[in-house]
């Protein structure tokens, strides 16, 4: 019975995690909200749930904070420049698509903006956790983002899936937004750090694993 109470049991981690979850989503739902905020609401997502939630380093809301406003410059430059580009593509892709609609041969271009859509959102997916981890000028941050998801293509695909799922759950269920923010997020991660690794220097890594260690003794 003392081990079922205990709150180092595994049930009790589990809830700590799960309330963990929805208090990150909840912040970060809040820092959405003026829209111009998107991009350093995501990057302080992505280093919360690399920091806090995976690693039990610091506290939720301190280590967003924190990265919130550390990233924010450079985060909400690169949110405006997506935010452009990706309602571009969508007015571009409804207008084909009505045109289609109406029996127009150019109509079918549509297909081509739904592809750019969907690859930008892929490189979003890489911008804001490279934000997160890596110091660096914008235009190499752009530029390194997207070269890191075409030379790890299987990762990228295993990326996507899990957007697409994740929006598939919002559909069905819109109330999961208090969770699936922190979720995907977390699920990213295991694939992207297995990438940013690869691109960290071994003192780096070697000190990041230290702490990683000395926090979850």
């Amino acid at each position: 019975m003392n081990r079922l109470f205990n709150m180092d049991n595994g049930l009790f981690r589990g809830i700590s995690k799960l309330v963990d979850c929805i208090w990150l989503s909840f912040i970060f739902i809040i820092t959405c909200i003026p829209i111009f905020t998107v991009g350093a609401s995501l990057t302080a997502l992505y280093y919360t749930v690399q920091k806090s939630l995976k690693n039990d380093r610091g506290y939720i809301g301190s280590e967003y904070w924190h990265a919130f406003k550390t990233n924010f410059k450079q985060s909400t430059i690169a949110w405006l420049i997506v935010l452009i580009v990706g309602i571009v593509f969508s007015w571009d892709l409804r207008i084909m698509r009505a045109l289609d609609a109406a029996g127009n041969p150019l109509g079918k271009v549509y297909v081509l903006f739904g592809v750019l859509l969907a690859l930008e959102m892929i490189w979003a997916s890489y911008l804001f956790p490279y934000i997160a981890r890596f110091e660096n000028n914008l235009r190499s941050i752009m530029k390194n983002a997207a070269l890191m998801a075409i030379l790890n293509l299987p990762k990228t695909i295993i990326i996507f899936i899990y957007l697409v799922v994740t929006g598939v759950i919002l559909y069905v269920m819109p109330i999961a937004i208090l969770l699936m923010p922190s979720v995907f997020t977390w699920m990213q991660n295991l694939t992207l750090e297995k990438i940013f690794r690869k691109y960290m220097t071994d003192e780096d890594r070697e000190t990041e694993d230290e702490l990683n260690r000395e926090y979850k003794n």
